[in-house]
């Protein structure tokens, strides 16, 4: 028998907000300046990844050292903690902080999942800190999506079991770690990018809470 529903879990980027064109610049900063090939069709790959695995990406096999790497990753996220101080409360997409409101009103725990090690600081510019139950980001485990292992240590730290969670992602290596957490899974996006998900809406402006509800 299919366990209740207790808990919804959200990835931070694409579904709570959207700094994917922060990132992008970022990136494309550091690209110029050590004259690598990036553009808007890598970026659209490194959805979901960490930082470190986005750089493998966008260096595509190039050797370089691991200071190099290290001191590159950093770079980047000096640039990218520069544009998050232009987030505002502004930046929640859609009605999501209304979502949100309406399911801890219905007795719903809500976390956060997110792969960024920057989640807090941007949930705090955002002004929904205090919203959530739990929040796992970046430095939470040490295994990245598609591993499971951030979707479960978040579980844990709402008391609930795997199977009880439902997961918001608009990553695909997202979707495939809520899977591989034994977790539903509601893609947010394309169905190219999200279709292994067991529902998929296309934007946030489109999920509908009670259909997740009854049909999963």
């Amino acid at each position: 028998m299919a366990k209740e529903i207790k808990a919804f879990i959200f990835d931070l980027d694409g579904v709570i907000t959207d700094t994917a064109e922060y990132h992008y610049k970022s990136w494309q900063s550091l690209a110029d300046e050590e004259d690598l090939f990036f553009n808007r069709e890598v970026n659209e790959k490194l959805r979901g990844v960490s930082r470190m695995a986005s750089l493998e990406i966008i260096l595509d096999g190039k050797e370089v050292d691991e200071d190099t790497k290290k001191e590159w990753t950093d770079r980047k996220n000096k640039y990218y903690q520069k544009y998050l101080e232009e987030i505002t409360k502004e930046n929640i997409l859609d009605d999501m902080e209304a979502k949100l409101e309406r399911l801890k009103n219905e007795g719903y725990k809500i976390a956060v999942g997110s792969s960024s090690r920057n989640a807090r600081k941007v949930l705090k510019q955002l002004k929904i800190y205090d919203m959530f139950d739990a929040i796992s980001d970046g430095n939470s485990v040490e295994n990245a999506k598609p591993a499971p292992d951030l979707f479960l240590h978040t579980a844990r730290n709402l008391g609930v079991e795997p199977e009880e969670c439902v997961v918001l992602e608009d990553a695909e290596s997202g979707v495939e770690a809520a899977l591989a957490a034994n977790m539903k899974a509601v893609g947010v996006g394309p169905e190219a990018r999200v279709g292994k998900a067991n529902l998929v809406y296309g934007n946030v402006d489109s999920i509908d809470f009670d259909e997740i509800l009854e049909k999963l």
